[in-house]
């Protein structure tokens, strides 16, 4: 076992609205948040020198992978780590689990170096959009370039299924997509999908989703399909192309995740998480 083990929780975007780029280039939102029960596990030892494995995903192990940014980013003086990475959330899928990591990396790093919470959220922006709100998760408004976290009252009452397309989408160019078909607005969740813990947060949708269908037309099919396959609607999550529904139990959900298409890239159930990263008790 590891002396440092923490959880990095994937995400879904239970409601994404956004703005057109501001002076600064970006854009702002503002997103209904809610980190899951799964996740990837980040692992560290002091060692000779600076080390990353990952495993279960095929992402780099140098100084661009997420993990080191974070504590480069972070400062302090700290032993050098050989770190492993194990993969479950998908990458590339709108569930911010490079995010995850990043967030769960700082905490590491606070740990190592004794840092001050202060610190920890000060840096996380620096590291990436989501990075602050990996640092509480639970059930959150993210506001601003995702750096504006308001915490609220955990929901319940229902589980979630995701399923993976077997294809990727770069945030970076569902932005710009939405950008070029002049800021449309998502299509809303009907309010009969809408589980009852989530109906006092108002209407539920996702604007970056005519720009991904835009981007992978296939995508479209697939999540026809995918709502017959589960007899509900279904919403992307972020800038996708993961695609959820909502369930009343975790065992419900665990069915149609089985039912989702052979050629998911994964495809799972998850409960509600009341909290964000963690450090893995021994």
């Amino acid at each position: 076992m590891a002396e440092f083990e923490y959880f990095a929780p994937a995400k879904v975007n239970l409601s994404v609205r956004v703005r057109p780029p501001d002076r600064s280039g970006y854009h702002p939102l503002r997103s209904l948040v809610q980190t899951l029960e799964f996740g990837d596990r980040l692992e560290a030892d002091p060692f000779e020198e600076d080390v990353l494995e990952v495993e279960g995903a095929d992402l780099p192990d140098d100084g661009s992978n997420l993990v080191w940014k974070a504590l480069e980013e972070l400062g302090g003086k700290r032993p050098p780590l050989r770190v492993l990475l194990t993969k479950r959330t998908p990458v590339a899928a709108g569930m911010g689990g490079g995010s995850s990591d990043a967030a769960a990396a700082l905490r590491l790093g606070q740990v190592l170096t004794r840092a001050r919470d202060v610190a920890v959220f000060e840096a996380a922006p620096r590291v990436g959009a989501d990075v602050t709100f990996f640092l509480t998760g639970g059930t959150a408004w993210m506001e601003g370039y995702g750096e504006l976290i308001t915490p609220l009252a955990p929901l319940e009452g229902f589980a979630v299924a995701v399923a993976v397309p077997p294809f990727e989408l770069s945030t970076p160019e569902v932005y710009r997509r939405w950008d070029r078909l002049e800021f449309p607005e998502g299509q809303r969740m009907p309010m009969r999908a809408v589980p009852p813990s989530l109906r006092g947060h108002g209407e539920l949708g996702n604007d970056l989703t005519p720009a991904a269908l835009d981007l992978r037309p296939e995508l479209g099919d697939w999540m026809v399909d995918l709502s017959e396959r589960w007899e509900r609607p279904v919403a992307l999550s972020g800038s996708g192309p993961s695609v959820f529904a909502y369930f009343a139990d975790l065992d419900e959900a665990g069915s149609a995740a089985a039912e989702a298409s052979a050629d998911s890239r994964a495809a799972f159930a998850a409960e509600l998480r009341p909290r964000g990263v963690e450090r893995i008790a021994d």
